[in-house]
């Protein structure tokens, strides 16, 4: 690899020295195992664990704290012990089976104060960290990058968890740091001085500082102002989840058990990688799923007419790009074939339908052909200019959806993976939309309250629109992807009061209830 530039008229040049990458890869079995950054502090008291697999060399060289002081350093931190190591993952893995480990993170990326701060941020939570046993000087003790973790335990576990690890051979580089803290401070001490004390919002505008400015060059400069001042609003309210229905009551269960799987067509396009999420979800709620190419369609193999119900799905058709969903639309419009099955399809009273992502888009360009649904917006690019990938919060509103029958009121986490999800109407088709009760779902905050500034709003919809239906409810289209969180365990973030079913799987399991 070469980087060539112009400077001063004098064409200058860097190759890129010859890098040696080593990928590994390993099956995960239980992902509801895997522990995150996230400070825990619902749980009672607990614990801050530093496993040193460094031995207390606290080694400087190559680290950040380095490079910042324009350095390189004599001595890098090494992997000494690999059958230490090797030991550790096993530990881990162990203390994770067995429910010890509340949050994780290594310190080999900037050190114990970037873990401590990092864990915070994640947490929400101050921390009170002690160095004592970290090493005995405090720079080294703080941006060390040796290889080793900060782990958070039970209080009341932590003897058992320092028995474990020593089965693993690790008791003696196991050192009790600190705890979770009340407030927003993080701070170090040695003894009885305190070593660093700082804000964790102000820490965190600092951590995420070179991120901005990155993010004012490249996206909507008002979008990535509107997230630094989120992300550093002490009143902010976190991701917090209402569900005013019982998730885990299968409400399909008497129709599922007659034994008869109505069939809905699980329909893809070129590029589209959602469709088999979104048959687990379907067939979880007891129908018979089938794969519906668009070629099937204009070839004639397959008829609509064989369908109760009919899945427009998401992820990259066309690669994502141009309106990806529009020119999907198009291919139905333009063909008499399609165009006479789409619409035969709609304008029938027993069937139902779904547009999601890529998949609303081509809803909401057929709307010609879907009775009631003329004042559906369009989906264009993003208010961020980026695509965006995250968890969001959403409140199901008042509406005719058969889908979001009984789920008026809760407000979800949902996945939003999107380039071009912003609802784009007139303010006339905006108040009719709203007049008539067909918005089914909008962008909300923590507090419950329309989304309207960026990221809590992804996209820039007017008044957080993500979902609208018709006013007969058999036809909703969304831009999140339910199918992507029917689980409890497909979450990045849930309340540990979630069962296996996720709240989002009522919305298949309706159809199911309609259907019948």
């Amino acid at each position: 690899m070469k980087t060539v530039w112009n400077e001063d008229g004098v064409e200058q040049s860097v190759t890129s020295p010859v890098s040696l990458i080593v990928s590994a890869f390993a099956p995960i079995p239980d992902v509801r195992h895997a522990a995150t950054p996230a400070l825990v502090t619902d749980r009672g008291e607990t614990a801050l664990l530093l496993v040193d697999l460094g031995g207390g060399r606290n080694r400087l060289g190559a680290s950040a704290l380095a490079q910042v002081y324009r350095q390189l350093g004599d001595t890098p931190p090494d992997v000494d012990d690999p059958a230490a190591l090797r030991g550790f993952v096993s530990a881990i893995a162990a203390l994770a089976r067995d429910g010890l480990l509340l949050a994780y993170h290594d310190r080999s990326d900037g050190g114990l104060l970037a873990t401590i701060a990092e864990m915070a941020f994640a947490g929400g939570t101050g921390v009170r960290v002690a160095l004592d046993a970290a090493g005995d000087e405090d720079l080294s003790a703080l941006f060390s990058e040796e290889l080793g973790a900060v782990l958070q335990v039970p209080a009341a576990d932590v003897e058992r968890v320092r028995s474990r690890l020593e089965e693993f051979g690790l008791g003696g580089a196991t050192h009790v740091l600190g705890a979770p803290s009340q407030g927003d401070r993080v701070t170090f001490t040695r003894g009885d001085r305190v070593v660093y004390s700082e804000s964790r919002f102000t820490l965190r505008a600092l951590w995420s500082e070179t991120t901005s400015r990155i993010q004012a060059l490249r996206d909507d400069p008002d979008c990535a102002e509107e997230e630094r001042a989120a992300r550093c609003d002490p009143e902010r309210p976190p991701l917090a989840a209402v569900v005013p229905f019982d998730a885990n009551e299968d409400v399909a269960a008497p129709y599922v058990a007659r034994g008869v799987r109505p069939p809905v067509a699980i329909l893809r396009e070129q590029g589209v990688n959602g469709h088999v999420e979104m048959a687990a979800a379907f067939h979880r709620a007891g129908f018979d799923c089938v794969d519906v190419h668009m070629s099937d369609v204009t070839s004639g193999r397959r008829t609509l007419a064989d369908f109760r119900g009919l899945v427009a799905c998401g992820g990259f058709s066309y690669g994502d790009v141009l309106g990806a969903g529009a020119g999907w639309a198009k291919s139905i419009l333009f063909d008499e074939r399609a165009r006479d099955a789409f619409e035969a399809f709609f304008t029938r009273s027993d069937t139902f339908a779904l547009g999601v992502c890529n998949g609303c888009q081509v809803l909401s360009n057929l709307a010609p052909l879907i009775p009631g649904a003329d004042a559906w917006p369009l989906f264009v690019r993003n208010r961020s200019e980026q695509f965006e990938a995250r968890l969001s919060l959403v409140e199901v509103t008042d509406s005719p959806s058969i889908l979001l029958s009984g789920m008026q009121g809760a407000r979800l986490p949902i996945a939003v993976a999107h380039g071009e999800g912003r609802a784009e109407l007139e303010d006339t088709a905006l108040t009719e939309l709203e007049r008539d009760g067909l918005v089914a779902a909008r962008f909300v905050d923590g507090a419950g309250s329309v989304a309207t500034r960026y990221p809590e709003n992804p996209n820039g919809s007017p008044r957080g629109i993500t979902a609208v239906t018709t006013p007969d409810g058999r036809v909703t289209i969304m831009m999140p992807h339910p199918e992507r969180v029917f689980r409890t365990i497909q979450h990045s973030w849930h309340p540990e009061t979630w069962g296996e079913d996720a709240p989002w799987m009522r919305l298949f399991r309706n159809a199911r209830v309609w259907v019948d």
